[in-house]
Order: C-alpha cells, then structure tokens, then sequence
C-alpha cells in the first residue's frame, strides 16, 4: 500500500466515528537553559501533577516540541535525548498519547531575544560567518529563526545539506523512540519553517518589523536563493527577471490599496513578470516541503506499513487569513501561498502532502469572520472552507489548532463546531494551544472540562 492509498485508508477509517481527540500542547517555556548552558525541563513536579490532571479531564494526549537546538545542540551528529527520554516516560506514565512536533526552527524571537531555544549553536557559529543561510528580506535584515531553503541542497554545514542534517535527526530520532512510535507516539508533525509551519516567514513577529494587519515582505534576498532566481530567469530567456523580486510592492505594514503590485495594474501579480515570481516563489516553497517530507515519510515507511499500529505523519501550514477578500490575498503571497480570486494556492500543496501520506494541520479553528476586524477584509472562515476543499479532493486527514488563547465558552464551542467539516466528516484531531497556569484557573477549568467531555462524545 502507497502513501496516499494509506492517508485515504486513515481518512475512511476516521469517518466512521465523530470523536476528535485533544492533545494539549506543552507550555512555551517548558525548556531552560541552566548555567552552564545546558538544557533542562523547568518545574517538573508542577508538571506531573499537570499531566495527572489533565488525563482526569480526558485528554486524549500531550503535544510536546521537540528541538533541534535543544537535541544536537552543541556539535553535529551528537544528539542528546536525555531531557525527551524523561519527559516521555512522565506523559507516557501519566496514560496520554503524543504528538511530537520535531522543530527545526527557533522561538527566541517569543522571548524578544532573551530566552527560548535556538538553533544549535554549531548553526549559529555558521550564520555568524555566513549570513545568507537565512532569509533575508529586501533591506538585508536576516531572520535566524529558520534556514532558507536555498541551503536545501548545500553541503553547508559540516559537509551536510540542510535536507540531509533534518534528515539526520529525524533518523535518530525514529531510532531512539522506535517503541513508543505508534504506540504513545500517534502523530508526529514535521518542521517545515518557522514555527513549524509551510511559509516564509513574511510576518515577524517580536522584533519591531511588522504588526497585523501588515501585508509583509517577499523573503528571498539571501543570495542563494537570487541566484536560484537569476537561474530560472535566464532558463525563461528573460534574465532581466532574475535580479529582484517585483517593484512596488510595499514593506511589512503596508495595506494592499494603494500598492500597484498588489492591484491589478500594468506591474501587478496578474502581469507575465508578476505570474513569474510568483509561481517561482511558491514553487521553492512547495520543493522545500516536497524533500523533507519524502524523508520523513521514508523514515516511517516501516512503522507505517505495520497493520497493527501506525503513527500519522502531520505537516502544518499557516493561518493567513487577513486581506483575504481582496483579489490579490497580499499577505499570503508574501507567505509563499500563491493564492488569489484566481488560482488556489493550497492545492499544490495539499498534493505534496497526499503524494507523501501526510495529515493537513491547520490554525484558526478558534476563529468566526464576525470576531476580526471588517475593515481588515479577513475571513478565517473563508481560508478553512477552501483548505477542507483541497483536502477532500487530494483525500487528506485534517487536524488543527486554535490560533489565540481561548478559556471562553463561545471560543471553545466556536472550536467544537470548527472541528465538523461542511462535509459532516470530523478532524481526525485537535491540539489546544496550550498548557499554562490559566488553564488550570477554576473559572477557565469549569468551561475546560466539559469542552474536552464533548469532544471526545460522538459529534
């Protein structure tokens, strides 16, 4: 059985019930570093207690981020799982199920720079010299929470591509957790940008460059990916193409009326130059997620093949919903989604996924187009319609994650009936986002309970 004949045998399998199982995501500060600069797993008796709690509820299982810059921190090739052999033992103990996240990005721009978790060190001693492995917007500024893909392919690092260093960890990774994989480990959800996410990351937040409802910036000035440019360009016969992305198209907190790339001009995303960029841009991103996907569908190929468990490979991909009423969808473009009034962007994407037997994650689901501001021309709901499309169509498995934190009655029965796609089908599961001390307030834990009761009833 291939690939997607196994993602399709899971979607009609899943059908045949209407529960939807919560995994409850890790706090975002679960990790320190202590003093001598190691690792470690903050407040743990707390967390026992937490877990314990959370399994009376009826928590289905815990989502849990695993990183890179925690795992292989300090030298290639040498993982440490230590601190994730621990905090395994203590869910699995605790009768919970995982969804594993493997995070090849950094969250210290959460933190404003002075905490969270990095990339390894050995990577940032690399960026330290070269620069151009992240991305880098069209004034320079480069973004270290994540590699550009135009390393995919380089032997940059140590003598390894960037593909083969994700490739690494995810062997060892498969190696060292193979019993709990499929058994405790029911999902594992595979890096693919910043925050885990399919995208560029158009949109920072934490360092003062954009804010909502921004339409963000193109982020392909690393060199390596304007050469990848330039390459093409030339390959089309038109090289004057390849030595930028497209004039007038704004900066981060610009608003699409007003910005000639984003309307419908002479110079704008419907012009040959505009098609161009636009479908190499997308393109990347969709090869970037086509290699990583393909080695980690490897990697599970055995486990997923046993009849008797399996372990659902998850790729998720962003939540751009602002601007999504105009012709152009700017903020999307900006993010690699090349989808407007005109062209779906998230098919390409859904077949990637369905070609590698991968589950469609997707945020928002905490989100109605009346809770976002009018002027804005948001629509979440709108975004989710046109993902459970593609997804039917390319026979995905959908699971999701709200994008706010939300305790309120209306947010969590918002979150319950987004959870029931307009087919009737359910989303084979749910992550809440996330553990923290106000989850487990009595007046939040009183609205907590019965939601986790009612999705885990037939909806």
């Amino acid at each position: 059985m291939d690939a997607r004949e196994k993602s399709r045998s899971f979607v009609l399998v899943s059908s045949r019930h209407k529960r939807v199982p919560v995994f409850v995501m890790m706090p975002i500060d679960t990790f320190g570093i202590d003093a001598s600069g190691c690792p470690k797993i903050k407040r743990l008796k707390a967390l026992t207690v937490s877990l314990k709690a959370l399994k009376l509820a009826g928590v289905h299982g815990i989502a849990v981020e695993v990183w890179w810059g925690i795992v292989e921190r300090f030298c290639p090739l040498e993982f440490k799982w230590s601190l994730y052999e621990e905090l395994f033992r203590l869910i699995s103990e605790a009768g919970l199920k995982l969804h594993v996240a493997l995070c090849f990005h950094s969250n210290m721009h959460l933190f404003g720079g002075k905490g969270g978790i990095s990339l390894p060190l050995w990577i940032r001693e690399i960026g330290d010299v070269n620069k151009d492995i992240y991305y880098r917007d069209k004034n320079g500024f480069s973004n270290n929470d994540y590699l550009t893909l135009g390393v995919d392919q380089l032997p940059l690092f140590g003598g390894r591509t960037a593909v083969q260093c994700y490739e690494d960890f995810m062997l060892s990774f498969s190696t060292k957790f193979e019993a709990y994989i499929g058994n405790v480990i029911e999902e594992i959800s595979v890096g693919l940008g910043p925050s885990g996410e399919l995208r560029y990351p158009a949109h920072p937040s934490g360092d003062g460059r954009w804010k909502f409802p921004g339409i963000g910036e193109f982020q392909c000035h690393d060199k390596y990916m304007m050469e990848d440019l330039m390459a093409v360009a030339s390959q089309e016969g038109k090289p004057q193409w390849g030595g930028r992305d497209p004039p007038d198209t704004g900066c981060y907190n610009s608003f699409p009326s007003g910005v000639p790339f984003f309307e419908e001009g002479n110079d704008s995303f419907l012009s040959d130059y505009g098609r161009f960029f636009l479908e190499w841009y997308s393109g990347k991103l969709i090869c970037h997620a086509d290699a990583i996907l393909a080695k980690a569908a490897d990697v599970l190929r055995r486990r997923q093949e046993e009849e008797k468990s399996s372990v659902m490979l998850v790729a998720k991909i962003g939540g751009i919903y602002w601007w999504y009423k105009t012709s152009s969808h700017p903020a999307e473009l900006t993010a690699g989604y090349y989808n407007t009034a005109l062209r779906d962007g998230y098919d390409p994407v859904a077949s990637v996924l369905s070609r590698h037997g991968a589950a469609l994650h997707i945020p928002c689901l905490d989100m109605a187009d009346s809770e976002t501001p009018e002027k804005y021309l948001c629509s979440p709901e709108g975004l989710r319609r046109q993902i459970h499309d593609v997804s039917k169509k390319w026979t995905l498995h959908v699971t999701g994650r709200n994008t706010s934190e939300r305790f309120d009655k209306m947010g969590l029965r918002q979150i319950r009936e987004n959870c029931v796609q307009p087919n009737g089908d359910t989303l084979r599961s749910f992550t809440f986002c996330r553990m923290n001390e106000k989850i487990f307030r009595v007046e939040n834990w009183n609205n907590f309970v019965p939601f986790i009761r009612q999705m885990s009833a037939d909806m």
